[in-house]
């Protein structure tokens, strides 16, 4: 069987409007259509991975979706792998912050940058230097728990006019 341009055209706009399981369900539709040979056709002239049209004839034959886990892929954050990170980080940067010296804001100033944080929590607090989060990564955590690294300027009394 041979498709046309008009065909392939309308069958793989059809697959891309598609996602998981009712994307496979229509490519193993699609290649039940194309009858013997069709797994071999579609790979072939569509593009399309066998081992995805074996799943969606497994699904379409037994009528049981397969789950796709996406939240289950991908790295851990920080704070997973590390259950204790936030308290450590608190403990050190504690002792070092301050707040807004005029009081407009809640924020807490911190005189300590991410890379001495990473440091401090290899040093006094005993993590191995691979299991630490990047400097970047330290500095997002800061963030998230309320403390900004930033220069701490001490309020100027005002100008007699």
């Amino acid at each position: 069987m041979e498709l046309t341009e008009d065909l392939k055209s309308y069958i793989l706009e059809t697959a891309q409007s598609l996602k998981g399981s009712t994307l496979r369900l229509f490519m193993a539709r699609t290649v039940q259509q194309f009858g013997r040979g069709g797994q071999r056709l579609a790979q072939r002239e569509l593009g399309w991975n066998r081992e995805t049209l074996r799943k969606g004839a497994h699904e379409l034959d037994s009528g049981i979706t397969c789950c796709d886990a996406f939240a289950l892929r991908g790295r851990k954050r920080a704070e997973e792998k590390l259950p204790t990170l936030f308290d450590d980080i608190r403990a050190i940067v504690d002792e070092q912050s301050q707040a807004d010296p005029q009081f407009r804001s809640k924020r807490l100033y911190t005189r300590l940058s991410a890379a001495e944080v990473r440091r401090q929590l290899i040093a006094q607090k005993g993590y191995a230097e691979d299991a630490v989060p990047a400097e970047s990564t330290l500095s997002a955590k800061l963030r998230a728990l309320g403390y900004y690294p930033r220069k701490v300027q001490k309020s100027q009394p005002q100008k007699k006019s």
